[in-house]
This record gives C-alpha cells, structure tokens and sequence, in this order.
C-alpha cells in the first residue's frame, strides 16, 4: 500500500457505516487520507464508525442536521439517490476519489427473499456515478461481487474451476446471479459508460464471500458464529454443508480495494478472493472448535436458501496487476472474527426479515 496516495487526500466513501465500509475507512484514516462517510444508516451502523474513530483516538461531535464532525472526517447522514445533496457534500468536502460501497445487499436468504430492494441498486449506483462526474471528482472505485458471474459454471459440486474476470461476459452474454447479480454487473457497466464518455477514471474489484468484525448475521459466517457463541443445541447449517466458498478476510478485501482505487484507472476488473474452497459443513466444525460447542445434533436445513453450489475465483490479475494477495487464511479471520463478537455481542439481525 504506497500511504503517500492517500496521505492528505480529501475521500468519500459511501455505505462508509457499514461491514466492509467502516474497514475501508478504518484503512483510508490510517493512510493519512481525510474521510467523509455518505451513509443514510439504513444498514450501516454509527457503532461501526464510531468503534472506527475510537480505535484512532477520534471524538466526533454534532455539526448541522445530520453531519457529525470528527477531527478532518466527518458523516454525512444522506441517501445517496439524493443527488442534489450527494453533489453538494462531494463539492463540500472538497472529495477527489469515491470509494462506493453503498448498496441493498445481505446474505444468500436477504438476497432471495429481498429482489425489490435488490433492483434498487440501479438507481443507488446512477446517482453515485453521475454525481461525483458533475462534482468533478478524480476518480471512482466501485465494489462489485462474484454474483456477476454465470450462474451454469457454479453448478457443480467439488467443482476446481476458478471464476475469471472475462467470464462476466462468457461467450459474449452474461448469466448473472439473481436481481443482485445484474444489479452489479449493470452498475460496472454504468460506471464504465462514465469513462467511456467522460473519461472518468474509475476501478472496479469484485468481492467473494468477505467476512470478519462487524459483519451481521445475514451473512452466513456471523450466522453460525452467533448459533455457536450462543450454544444452540441442534445447531442449525443452511443447506446440505457440501456448498463450498472463497471465504476473504475483510481486511484483506480493503486492502486489495484500495490497491486498485489507486493503480487502476480504465474500469479494469479486479477479483478479490483466496483461490481456496471450503465447504460450509467444514466451516461451520471449524467455528464449533473455535468456539468449544460440541451440540448434541447438527442439523442441515435444506429448505433455507443456500445459493450455487460451489464459487472460487481466480485471483492472478490481482497478483499481476496489484502486488495483492491474502494474507489471513481462513482459521485465523475466524479466530479474530469470533473474538471480536464475544466481546461486542452485537444485536441478531432477522436474516429473512
């Protein structure tokens, strides 16, 4: 990570109050960059900023309706569809790069049960995008997902197939997966329209199964974290437990982004992952040892969604073009996942709520 980037550098990062948003900040404020989080707190949390601004010696205090100060950073407490306001703050604080994370997104259930919300991320990307070029922002990272990919080469169980970036558009179509998939892959596209057009400059990093401190339990990981912490007995997994993941340390996701935000200008794509398959039943044992619950019954609940089958990506672009690769693997992002809930007990989130 070259800190002389970012030093002094005036950043906003929307969706900033939420799981991977609040790490990207987190990193941005250690790197000297000045931070301004756009977050309307829908499904981000001031717990995360605020653990964020305690964890660098920061007090925040009240500025206005609906801005908190912090030192050189601040929130801004906005929707991001609110383009007038969205400009405003951009030209405000003076903001050169958008790191844009905000989006409707949860877990595998959310994501079935949630299409509407899913689609919303369309306008939610517009917005960004058209407003930083009219503030004249320097450049926009955009965090994407393996959801783009063809759902047909997620098929396979104990599959070896490591998802390509060029397979996003596999044979000159695409197959994304679900409402949410689409949403991504048309929000890539629409940045890129953006430099194609107006020569922004832009970078996109595509995320998989990212997981760590302040992640909610909507998401499978924090799921059978939670269940294990609170000695559920059975001790429910989603699906048959032979579905396999690239499970990514959070920290290991930020730092790749911010790699990219900075080296990559033309919208090329990024995967962020670890080459490595686990499959959940192995994942959740491993949480069980973590944790020390030994439940009299596992139960493999098959009626919960569960998603494709088997998901990996390849990740030697990232190599090549970013110097990237992970650090944490998957027992030691658990271990410090795992202790991390012990010691906040975050509040349960409905997963199909």
């Amino acid at each position: 990570m070259t800190t002389l980037f970012w030093d002094s550098r005036n950043v906003a990062v929307t969706g900033g109050a939420g799981f991977i948003g609040s790490h990207v900040v987190d990193k941005l404020i250690e790197l000297g960059a000045r931070v301004t989080v756009i977050d309307d707190l829908s499904s981000g949390s001031l717990d995360n900023l605020s653990e964020v601004w305690r964890n660098h010696g920061i007090k925040p205090r009240k500025s206005g309706r609906g801005l908190l100060k912090a030192g050189d950073h601040a929130l801004h407490m906005c929707d991001v569809k609110s383009g007038t306001r969205l400009r405003r703050t951009l030209k405000e604080r003076r903001i050169d790069t958008v790191v844009h994370l905000a989006a409707k997104i949860g877990g595998r259930g959310w994501i079935d049960t949630h299409p509407v919300e899913c689609c919303d991320n369309f306008s939610i990307d517009q917005s960004v995008f058209g407003e930083a070029y009219r503030a004249g922002v320097d450049r926009v990272h955009y965090s994407s997902t393996a959801c783009v990919y063809p759902v047909s080469l997620q098929s396979q169980y104990d599959d070896s197939y490591l998802l390509k970036e060029e397979d996003a558009f596999r044979g000159g179509s695409a197959n994304a997966d679900r409402e949410y998939g689409w949403s991504k892959l048309m929000g890539e596209m629409q940045l890129l329209a953006y430099a194609k057009q107006y020569s922004l400059k832009c970078s996109i990093t595509r995320y998989v199964t990212a997981y760590g401190e302040r992640e909610n339990d909507t998401h499978a990981i924090m799921a059978l974290i939670r269940k294990a912490v609170e000695r559920n007995d059975p001790y429910v997994v989603w699906g048959t437990g032979e579905q396999d993941r690239d499970f990514t340390y959070v920290r290991d996701i930020v730092d790749g982004t911010l790699l990219a935000a900075e080296r990559i200008v033309d919208g090329m794509p990024v995967n962020l992952g670890t080459s490595v398959r686990y499959k959940v039943k192995d994942v959740a044992s491993m949480i069980l040892g973590l944790t020390g619950h030994t439940p009299k019954q596992i139960v493999y609940d098959e009626t919960k969604p569960t998603g494709v089958v088997s998901r990996a990506l390849d990740i030697s672009r990232a190599r090549q073009l970013l110097g990237w690769q992970p650090k944490v693997m998957l027992e030691e992002g658990l271990r410090r996942t795992i202790a991390w809930f012990v010691k906040r007990r975050p509040k349960p989130v409905e997963t199909l709520a």
